[in-house]
């Protein structure tokens, strides 16, 4: 691609196109190696990694790429809530019959490693650093200045866009609706799905509110979404659901083929598989929430919660019971495909429509 825009020049990419840091395991080492060494901007999906798993990966991808990466984790409150956890059991403990598990009666515990995370990219020296859910807090915001990392952090509206301009962010993600996985909404109101606007819409109205560059992410999956942002202001896109069924994603298998046979009309937002809204697409798992009638607990409790269920439903490959994020756009994925051989359709994809005469 010849359109080299100024945040290709501040991550040190050569081209707009960064891959999202997809928390549970669809960043492999690989993915995020490879799609740096095709020049974007790979990113590890670190938010439920322990500190020494996260250290390991981080000097794993150095070994394959010289070139910039960036990790991702959750600004959020890490805290259990308990309320709502009696309630939401009702539906869980009969899935778990139907996969063979036992119940949970013990109090559910969420790990809360954000501090020791974020020790540990300032000691890897990672250079870009992503963060959703909210900013850095002040004091890792000034940590992480002091030592020259790019901050970049995701947004579903203007508000949320000025607020992490104003508290140090570099970069501004801004994510629309479309997007699969969780949404990067700051506050979650009880059983409210965040902002609801879509991409295109989001992408313009950021861009003349703030004076860092954007980013667009949201249902992106081809060289035409990629040519749309950049021509709404963008600087570059982020694409998470386009390299989930690239070879290199961790992403299960049958995750995979679910993603393959969905459409721009299998996703739902929901949020009975974490507390937090997310888009993916709609299942037995969802459709037992809904037929029940029952919110689920907040995030990160109801997270911890239905752990062991996606564990075994992936065990089995039962995709009723995984959580299978997906934005919008999925009838353009590409099956059986590199991370680079993405990259590369993508570049030439958009040199065509912006260059051919």
């Amino acid at each position: 691609m010849r359109l080299n825009t100024e945040l290709c020049e501040i991550l040190g990419i050569t081209y707009p196109i960064i891959q999202a840091g997809m928390a549970g395991g669809p960043t492999t080492v690989d993915l995020v190696a490879n799609v740096s060494n095709a020049g974007g901007l790979g990113t590890l999906g670190a938010a439920y990694m322990k500190p020494d798993e996260i250290r390991t990966a981080i000097r794993q991808i150095k070994v394959r790429t010289t070139k910039p990466f960036a990790v991702n984790l959750f600004c959020t409150n890490w805290q259990d809530h308990y309320e709502g956890v009696e309630e939401s059991q009702k539906v869980l403990n009969p899935i778990r019959e139907k996969l063979g598990l036992k119940y949970l009666d013990q109090q559910v515990m969420t790990n809360n490693f954000f501090d020791k995370q974020f020790e540990v990219l300032l000691e890897e020296k990672v250079t870009v650093l992503s963060t959703a859910f909210g900013v850095l807090p002040p004091d890792k915001m000034a940590a992480a200045k002091k030592q020259g990392v790019t901050v970049t952090t995701m947004i579903t509206t203007v508000r949320e866009a000025q607020l992490a301009e104003n508290e140090g962010a570099d970069i501004i993600i801004a994510q629309g609706s479309d997007a699969g996985g969780h949404r990067g909404t700051f506050e979650i109101e009880k059983d409210t799905h965040g902002a609801a606007i879509g991409t295109f819409s989001l992408v313009p109205q950021v861009v003349d509110a703030v004076s860092v560059p954007v980013v667009a992410a949201g249902g992106i999956m081809d060289s035409r979404g990629i040519v749309a942002a950049l021509a709404l202001g963008a600087q570059a896109v982020q694409m998470g659901t386009a390299f989930l069924t690239t070879i290199e994603s961790g992403a299960h298998p049958v995750y995979k083929q679910a993603l393959i046979k969905s459409t721009e009309e299998s996703t739902v937002i929901t949020k009975v598989f974490s507390g937090r809204p997310a888009r993916g697409i709609k299942n037995a798992f969802i459709e037992a929430y809904q037929d029940a009638k029952i919110p689920p607990a907040d995030f990160p409790t109801q997270n911890t919660l239905t752990s062991d269920i996606r564990r075994a439903a992936a065990f089995h490959n039962n995709p009723d019971y995984m959580s299978l994020w997906a934005g919008q756009a999925t009838r353009l994925l590409l099956n059986e495909i590199t991370a680079e051989n993405l990259i590369r359709k993508l570049v030439a994809g958009a040199d065509r429509i912006l260059f051919s005469k």
